[in-house]
């Protein structure tokens, strides 16, 4: 063990906060510039590289007699995709984000796209407050969290991390006023086929004739971006007769160096999408579970205490539960899970470039009825010593 902690710490030696709260990471000059000496004049076509790498010390209490034994010590690129955007002209812009780390099938796709492209679609701009977005896109549920770049999240809790984030459907953006924005957004609820996102078994659960969610989102800006929200509400038709209701209320506080983060969420599933309790309740041979129940609470904090340095703790609780009695399933909570995160991240540029050292732990606990079906306490722990860019190539 002494021998990582030492290379955790040559390394971080050798390599020399707050976080970027957005999407569009950019920096000031585009690999193609530097290296061309030529200036782009045009914003019709920018490139960019997402990276998050790092070297990893895995640990997890199941390994051996609950003492945390190290499972495994790797180098891992965490994220890596390539983003395409532009403005063809006033009205018209596009984008395109594919993930090069995940499949790229998409044969059996309702949509008929592989689930490694992230964004594919065009932007119109009706006005100078309404517009729309058409094609696969970021569902637009609220959270903070969830609204910024992949590559910035360490580790996601378990409410996102199960999701399904990028959909095809249309967005429609109307800003009410200059600190103030309503979206209405209308996407397919699945990537996949109907049997290939459930399994019902023999509960009699046949697909909808419109399997679509609906969301409608509040962006707001408070005192001069002091306190930002982005709260949302969406109904999705997961089957015939069978809905999910999700809830989502992120809040933003900046003040100088401090800037924090907290994210209520909470989704209502008469049938499991999110698959926790389907595979408490062993879905292989009952189906998905129905009305399953899903809370989450996450906050970050971030503190510039340097104009190149940043550290940051970050929290989580998430709870699993049935609404209702199930055949051999009794109502109530099943488990709860912890995250417990801290990290000293690095900018030595101008641009997004930032080294981390992190560590991310999490505890999840299951209730007697979960252990009597054979679930047991375990936590896991990661120390990782790596890099986070959103390079612009072009």
């Amino acid at each position: 063990m002494k021998k990582y902690i030492l290379l955790l710490g040559v390394l971080l030696c050798m390599t020399g906060v707050k976080a970027q709260q957005n999407d569009d990471m950019r920096s000031s000059k585009s690999l193609f510039e530097d290296v061309t000496n030529i200036k782009k004049k045009t914003d019709k076509f920018n490139f960019f590289l997402n990276m998050n790498g790092s070297f990893d010390n895995q640990f997890d209490s199941r390994s051996q007699d609950m003492i945390g034994t190290q499972v495994i010590s790797k180098f891992n690129m965490r994220q890596l995709r390539i983003e395409a955007k532009g403005k063809v002209n006033d009205w018209l812009s596009y984008r395109w984000r594919q993930r090069l780390n995940r499949p790229n099938t998409g044969k059996d796709n309702i949509d008929n796209l592989p689930t490694s492209i992230d964004v594919a679609g065009i932007g119109v701009k009706v006005s100078d407050d309404f517009s729309m977005f058409i094609g696969k896109q970021c569902a637009a549920y609220g959270g903070i969290e969830f609204d910024l770049n992949p590559i910035e999240i360490y580790e996601y809790s378990d409410m996102i991390e199960n999701m399904s984030n990028f959909l095809t459907g249309v967005n429609f953006a109307y800003n009410l006023s200059d600190n103030h924005q309503l979206q209405f957004q209308v996407l397919n609820s699945m990537n996949t086929s109907f049997a290939g996102t459930y399994n019902v078994g023999n509960t009699g659960i046949v697909q909808s004739e419109a399997p679509l969610v609906y969301t409608l989102n509040w962006n707001g800006n408070f005192f001069k971006n002091a306190f930002k929200t982005r709260w949302s509400a969406s109904l999705m038709n997961e089957a015939k007769s069978k809905n999910m209701y999700y809830f989502a209320l992120g809040n933003e506080l900046t003040q100088g160096k401090f800037n924090m983060f907290f994210d209520f969420m909470y989704s209502n599933e008469e049938l499991d999408r999110n698959g926790i309790m389907s595979g408490i309740t062993n879905s292989n041979r009952y189906g998905n579970a129905v009305n399953a129940e899903y809370l989450s609470l996450v906050t970050k904090l971030n503190y510039r205490f340097a104009p190149k340095w940043n550290v940051f703790l970050k929290g989580m609780y998430e709870t699993a539960s049935l609404k209702n009695n199930l055949v051999g399933f009794s109502k109530g909570k099943y488990r709860t899970s912890y995250g417990y995160f801290a990290g000293l991240e690095y900018y030595p540029m101008e641009s997004n470039l930032h080294f981390f050292l992190t560590y991310v732990g999490r505890a999840y606990q299951y209730t007697n009825t979960a252990k009597s079906l054979g679930f047991d306490n375990y936590n896991t722990d990661r120390i990782s010593l790596g890099f986070i860019y959103q390079l612009q190539m072009f």
